[in-house]
């Protein structure tokens, strides 16, 4: 069998439907929107858009919903100020799965309005079947908790609001 990668007739490269199917299968266990594998010249990227079908449970719902309400005076400052962009933004590290608590059904690490120390456990990050603590950068006053129990996470997406 002689190997058409390089053949011009072929169009310069040779799709591995198997390997394909394998990184899409990768994307789909791992709760993944990319995965690139490289391997001398060839490059694959195989990427898919994230719909988010199912809804979170309604017992997780107040995790995520906005702080209560304050006096606008006093909540001009923070309502400028993007999650993103927020100083207290604690960030995923990688790309995986957020889970508030160290399993199914216990008490979530912190709540909003729970204080904390330095080095504490605020949220897990799962990422190729390896759960990643993602700890207080800071002490500080937990405000908001910005994302939900087995929810995918972006690198670089704030899950958490330390202040």
């Amino acid at each position: 069998m002689t190997d058409e990668r390089d053949s011009p007739e072929a169009g310069g490269m040779r799709i591995e439907a198997d390997l394909v199917r394998q990184l899409a299968e990768l994307l789909n266990q791992n709760e993944l929107t990319e995965i690139e594998v490289v391997d001398g010249e060839r490059r694959i990227v195989v990427k898919r858009e994230v719909a988010f079908a199912h809804a979170p449970p309604a017992a997780a719902a107040p995790l995520v919903a906005a702080p209560p309400p304050v006096p606008p005076a006093a909540a001009a400052p923070a309502a400028d100020v993007a999650p993103a962009q927020h100083p207290g933004a604690v960030k995923s590290p990688m790309v995986g799965t957020a889970y508030l608590s160290a399993e199914p059904g216990s008490k979530p690490f912190v709540s909003v309005g729970d204080s904390v120390r330095e080095g504490e456990t605020l949220l897990i990050v799962e990422a190729m079947k390896v759960m990643n603590p993602i700890v207080a950068p800071r002490a500080g006053t937990v405000r908001q908790v910005l994302v939900v129990d087995a929810q995918p996470v972006e690198f670089d997406q704030p899950l958490v609001i330390v202040e």
